[in-house]
C-alpha cells in the first residue's frame, strides 16, 4: 500500500492516510505508529519495496511528509524509519553501505530531511552499517547528521535487536528496542554498568530521556488519560480504496483493451489471488484486515448483465507434501509437511532435495505464528513471516543441497509448513487456464509475487512459472489482460503478446472493489511509477557487479552514486521497460505553451494542459531540470525538481502553475557541507514522464535570498 500510496503523487491522500494510521492506531490502544518507511528503492527486487515510496528523493519527501503531517495531527507519534540506507533485505543485519557523502544527501537524507521537518516525533535507526559502523551505534549518522545537520528534536529507537553496545547511547540512540527474552539486551545491565564505571557518561542519559519525555510533553501523554476514538472500520476502507484507485498504473493499453464494456461478453479470471485477495506483503508490515473481498466476487458484480465471469487458478493454489524419500536425511517435517514450532526450539535441516525431473519447482512456505526460511542449491527461495510464502526455481533431475528452519515469535506453540509444487502439477493446471481463455472474450490474468522483510526476491521473474502461464493464456486468446498483484518491479517476458496491464500493486483491504471500478472504467486510471520497470534482471543499476548488490564480504558499495534509479538509465542510455513517472489513462492529454518566472526562493513553471479525450482524466504534470554548467560538483542529467496532479474535463484546458522551491536546484558540496545552488541557464523538462517530455525550454536561475547551507 505505501508504493501506491506514492504512486498517486497526492500529498493531500497521503495526508488522510496518515490520518487513518492514527486514528485507527489510537482506537486499538497504540500511541506510537512505526511508519513511515522512506529508504530509497536502490535494489529492484528488494523485499521491503512494497513499504516505502520511491527511488527519487523528492516523490519520498513529499510523500513521507504528507504522511507524517496526518499521523502528527491526530495527535499520535510518527516513527520515520529506517535510518540509514536499509535497501536490501538480503543479509542486512551483516551488511556494511558504502556510499560517497553527496549521494547520501542527495539520494537517501532528503526523505528523513522531511520527516523531521514535517514533525516525526522519532527515527528508527536500521540494522545495516554505514560506512562500516552500525547504524544505531553511528555517532557521524545520529548526532553529527541526524540531530545536529537536519536539527531533529525527537528520539532515535533501535529497529528490534538493531543495538550492539550500552555505548550506542553516547553514539546518538535513545532507546533499545529488542526481542525480550530471545536477545541480549544493552541498554539495562550492560548500560547500568557501563554508566558506573563512567563508560557512558550519566549527560547522555539525560539526553535520552529528555528526547523521549520530550515527545510525550509534545503529544500530550503526560497530562491525564488519552482521548481514544471509536474505530471507524468503513472510513479506513474508504481511504484504503482511494488509495487502491489513485496508486494504481495503467503500464499498456493496446488498441483501447481496457475499460471493459458491454461488449465484453464472457471474462475468465485466472490465478489465485484472482480468489484469494492479495492485501499486502509480509514481514512486520504485514496486515490482517476487518474484511476484505475478492477481485472475483468485485468484478462478478461488477459485470454487466448477461456478461459471464468464471475463474481458474491457472497455477495449483497449494502445493502438496514432499514425498519423504526426497528428503535425505529425514526431516522432522510430518507426511502433510508439517513440523511443530514452539518458542526458544527452532526447527532447522540441511540436507539433500532429491527432484525427479527437470523443470520449475515452487514451493510454499508457512509459518502462520512464526519465521520460517527456505533455500536450495544456497538460494534464498521463501521466506514466511506468519503467512504463507511463494517461491520457484528451476531445477535439473537428481540432488539439491537444501535447507529450512522455523522459529515461534510467540509463547503460542504453532507449525511451520512445507509443500511443493512439481513441474507436472503446474502444467496441468496451466492447460486447464489456456482451455478457459480460448472460450471467453477476455481473459484477465491476476499475477503475485510474495515480498517480504528479511529476504529480497532471487529475481524480477513472477514465481510459480506464472511468466508461462501469462504468455501460453495470451498465445490462446490475443485480448488477455493483466492484472499485478506485486510489491515492486517485475519484467514481462510476455510484455508483447497481452492487450493490457493494470499494476495494482498490494492494493490493500479494498484492492478488489477498486480493481473493478478500474477495469470497467468507473474510475479512470492516473497512478504513475515512482520506480523505473527494468527490461531484465541485468540491465539495472545494481546489476553485473556483486559488489553493488548483494555485497562482497558483508560491504556493498553504491557505485552509482548520485546516478540512482532513472537517473542511471538517463547517464547509461539503457532502454527500460517502463521509465520512473509512467502511467497511461482511458483519455489523452497536450502539453503546451510553457513558460517560468523565478520570484524569490521559487521558480513557477506554468503550461496549459489540454484534455483532449472523451473521459474525464487527471495528469500528472512532472517538470525536471538539467545541470548547471556554475557549479564543480557531480551533477545528473535529469532530476525531478516539481510534479502536480491536475484534473480535466473532457476537452478542458487549464493552466497549471507548479511552484518549485529554489532548493530542488542545489546540489550537495562535500567540501563545504553545504547545499549549492545551481545557478545560470538551466534546462528545464516538463511531462508526463522521466521519458516522455515534451515540453524543454532554458530559464535563468538566480541566487536565493539568504545564503543556502
Amino acid at each position: 500500500m505505501p508504493v501506491a500510496l506514492a504512486s498517486a503523487f497526492d500529498a493531500e491522500l497521503a495526508r488522510r492516510y496518515g490520518q487513518v494510521i492514527a486514528r485507527e492506531g489510537k482506537a486499538l490502544g497504540q500511541d506510537v505508529s512505526l511508519s513511515p518507511m522512506v529508504n530509497t528503492i536502490r535494489v529492484p527486487q528488494g523485499g521491503r519495496n512494497y513499504e516505502t515510496f520511491s527511488e527519487d528523493p523528492l516523490v519520498t519527501a513529499k510523500t513521507a511528509a504528507a504522511e507524517i503531517e496526518g499521523i502528527a495531527g491526530e495527535d499520535m507519534i510518527p516513527t520515520v524509519k529506517h535510518f540509514a540506507l536499509n535497501n536490501q533485505e538480503n543479509n542486512r543485519s551483516e551488511v556494511s553501505v558504502t556510499i560517497d557523502d553527496q549521494a547520501l544527501h542527495e539520494v537517501e537524507l532528503p526523505g528523513f530531511a522531511a520527516a523531521v521537518d514535517a514533525g516525526a516525533g522519532s527515527v528508527m535507526c536500521a540494522y545495516n552499517k554505514v560506512n562500516a559502523e552500525h547504524s544505531c551505534g553511528n555517532n557521524a549518522l545520529l548526532n553529527d547528521i541526524l540531530k545536529t545537520q537536519l536539527g531533529f528534536q525527537g528520539w532515535v529507537m533501535s529497529d528490534w535487536g538493531a543495538a550492539h553496545a550500552p555505548t550506542d547511547l553516547t553514539a546518538g540512540l535513545d532507546q533499545e528496542m529488542h526481542w525480550i527474552g530471545r536477545q541480549q539486551s544493552f541498554f539495562g545491565a550492560p548500560l547500568d554498568a557501563a554508566l558506573a564505571n563512567g563508560t557512558v557518561p550519566l549527560a547522555a542519559l539525560d539526553d535520552a530521556v529528555a528526547r523521549i519525555l520530550g515527545q510525550m510533553e509534545r503529544y500530550g501523554f503526560l497530562h491525564g488519560e488519552r482521548i481514544r476514538p471509536e474505530l471507524d472500520l468503513a472510513a479506513g476502507a474508504a481511504v484504503a480504496q482511494k488509495v487502491a484507485e489513485e496508486g494504481a498504473v495503467l503500464l499498456k493499453n493496446e488498441d483501447a483493451a481496457l475499460p471493459l464494456t458491454s461488449a465484453t461478453t464472457s471474462i475468465a479470471l485466472i490465478g489465485p489471488t484472482a480468489k484469494h485477495p492479495k492485501i499486502g506483503g509480509g514481514g512486520s508490515a504485514a496486515v490482517i484486515p476487518a474484511f476484505a473481498a475478492s477481485p472475483l466476487d468485485a468484478i462478478s458484480s461488477r459485470a454487466d448483465a448477461g456478461t459471464k465471469v468464471s475463474w481458474t487458478s491457472g497455477i495449483p493454489e497449494s502445493g502438496t507434501p514432499i514425498p519423504t524419500d526426497a528428503l535425505s536425511p529425514a526431516s522432522l517435517l510430518d507426511s502433510t509437511g508439517t513440523a511443530p514450532l514452539a518458542q526458544g526450539k527452532n526447527v532447522s535441516y540441511t540436507g539433500k532435495l532429491t527432484v525427479p525431473a527437470d523443470g520449475t519447482y515452487s514451493f510454499v512456505l508457512d509459518a502462520p505464528l512464526g519465521y520460517a526460511t527456505l533455500r536450495i542449491d544456497e538460494t534464498s527461495i521463501a521466506a514466511s513471516i506468519q503467512e504463507p510464502a511463494t517461491g520457484s526455481i528451476r531445477l535439473t533431475k537428481g540432488g539439491h543441497s537444501v535447507s529450512f528452519r522455523g522459529l515461534a515469535l510467540s509463547a503460542t506453540p504453532t507449525t511451520m509448513n512445507l509443500t511443493w509444487i512439481t513441474p507436472a502439477d503446474g502444467a496441468a493446471a496451466r492447460a486447464k487456464a489456456v482451455e478457459q481463455a480460448k472460450t471467453v472474450h477476455t481473459p484477465v490474468v491476476f499475477a503475485y509475487d510474495n515480498a517480504t522483510a528479511t529476504a529480497d526476491r532471487d529475481s524480477l521473474s513472477l514465481p510459480a512459472d506464472q511468466d508461462l502461464l501469462i504468455s501460453e493464456v495470451a498465445t490462446a486468446n490475443p485480448r488477455t489482460v493483466v492484472v499485478l498483484n506485486t510489491g515492486s518491479a517485475i519484467t514481462m517476458p510476455w510484455i508483447s503478446k497481452v492487450s493490457a496491464v493494470l499494476n495494482m500493486y498490494y492494493p490493500g483491504q479494498n484492492g478488489a472493489e477498486a480493481t473493478a471500478r478500474l477495469l470497467y472504467g468507473d474510475i479512470n486510471p492516473s497512478g504513475k511509477l515512482t520506480q523505473t520497470f527494468p527490461a531484465s534482471d541485468t540491465a539495472t543499476p545494481i546489476a553485473g557487479n556483486p559488489s553493488n548488490y548483494p555485497g562482497v564480504e558483508n560491504v556493498v558499495t553504491y557505485s552509482e552514486g548520485i546516478h540512482a534509479g532513472y537517473k542511471w538509465y538517463n547517464k547509461t542510455g539503457a532502454t527500460p521497460l517502463f521509465p520512473f513517472g509512467h502511467g497511461l489513462s482511458y483519455t489523452t492529454f497536450d502539453y503546451h505553451g510553457v513558460s517560468a518566472k523565478q520570484e524569490n526562493d521559487t521558480l513557477t513553471v506554468r503550461l496549459t494542459l489540454k484534455n483532449t479525450g472523451k473521459r474525464a482524466g487527471k495528469e500528472i504534470v512532472q517538470v525536471y531540470a538539467g545541470p548547471s554548467a556554475e557549479l564543480a560538483v557531480p551533477q545528473v542529467e535529469r532530476k525531478l525538481v516539481g510534479y502536480q496532479k491536475v484534473d480535466l474535463k473532457p476537452g478542458e484546458n487549464q493552466r497549471v502553475e507548479i511552484t518549485i522551491p529554489l532548493k530542488e536546484f542545489s546540489s550537495w558540496n562535500t567540501a563545504t557541507q553545504t547545499w549549492e545552488l545551481g545557478t545560470g541557464n538551466r534546462q528545464i523538462f516538463v511531462g508526463s514522464s522521466s521519458a516522455n517530455l515534451p515540453l524543454t525550454f532554458t530559464t535563468n536561475i538566480s541566487e536565493m535570498r539568504g545564503a543556502a547551507g
